[in-house]
């Protein structure tokens, strides 16, 4: 079974980042925030979670038999700080505050290439945003973000 974590306030544990939409290798967000500062990037997949179509970026909502494919990124030591606190800007993550669009959270991911499992943090929609997105979202089928032109009806 998958388990989800919600960061609390306190350090956090250094685990690697799980992306799934622009911080991907070859997206904007990736040569904006990532370059230089990993010191691994490799194709990943999460489970028990879906993609929805945001305005100009994805939402990974949690969805038992889902698949959302993306990249487990590896930041090197020095700039893991410095690159936690810039993306939870990016994402407007604050911990605990209710208007928040994504919480970051901790989960599993299955490396593509060997199949090996890595705890990694990830941005997952906020529980508002993920009932609003069930309801009237639009979902990527396919589960890639890169794949997008797949979309379900549902909205």
């Amino acid at each position: 079974m998958t388990t989800t974590t919600a960061v609390s306030t306190g350090p956090a544990p250094e685990l690697p980042f799980f992306v799934y939409g622009t911080l991907r290798p070859g997206e904007p967000n990736h040569a904006l925030f990532l370059r230089g500062r990993t010191r691994r990037e490799e194709p990943a997949r999460l489970g028990d979670a879906v993609l929805y179509d945001g305005p100009g970026y994805p939402y990974a909502v949690e969805e038992p038999g889902g698949v959302v494919t993306g990249d487990l990124v590896t930041a090197l030591p020095e700039a893991y700080g410095s690159l936690l606190a810039e993306l939870d800007r990016l994402e407007e993550y604050r911990p605990g505050d209710p208007r928040n669009l994504y919480e970051r959270v901790a989960r599993e991911v299955v490396l593509s290439g060997d199949g090996r499992r890595v705890r990694a943090w990830l941005y997952l929609a906020a529980p508002p945003v993920a009932a609003r997105l069930r309801t009237r979202g639009g979902r990527i089928e396919s589960g890639d973000w890169r794949g997008r032109g797949a979309r379900g009806e549902e909205g």
